[in-house]
C-alpha cells in the first residue's frame, strides 16, 4: 500500500448533515478498497478560480489514505460519477 492524498471540492450548498455523509460515503470507499483513511481535514468553503456548474465557491475536504493501486483507481471512478463532487485530485505522496 501506498500513501495518497485526495482533495474533494464538494458542492457548497450541501447542508452539514449531507456532507458528513459523503464524507463517511467516501471514507468506506477506501476501506472496500482495502485501504485506511488516516487523516480527514475539512477546510471549509473557498472561492474557486473559475466557476464549476456555476457554482462560485467549493467545499474543500483534504483526506490522507493508504491503498493499493487498484483501490485508487476504484476510488476515483466512484468520484467521478458521485454528482455531489464538484473536482477531486489524487496524489501519491513520497516515502520519507
Amino acid at each position: 500500500m501506498r500513501d495518497y492524498e485526495a482533495i474533494l471540492v464538494i458542492e457548497p450548498d450541501l447542508e452539514d448533515e449531507e456532507r458528513v455523509v459523503l464524507v463517511e460515503k467516501v471514507q468506506d470507499w477506501v476501506a472496500a478498497g482495502g485501504g485506511e483513511v488516516t487523516k480527514v481535514d475539512l477546510w471549509g468553503q473557498r472561492r474557486l478560480a473559475y466557476p464549476i456548474r456555476d457554482y462560485t465557491e467549493g467545499y474543500y475536504v483534504l483526506m490522507n489514505v493508504a491503498l493499493p493501486t487498484e483501490g485508487v483507481r476504484e476510488l476515483e471512478r466512484r468520484l467521478q460519477i458521485t454528482e455531489e463532487v464538484l473536482r477531486y485530485l489524487t496524489v501519491r505522496l513520497e516515502s520519507e
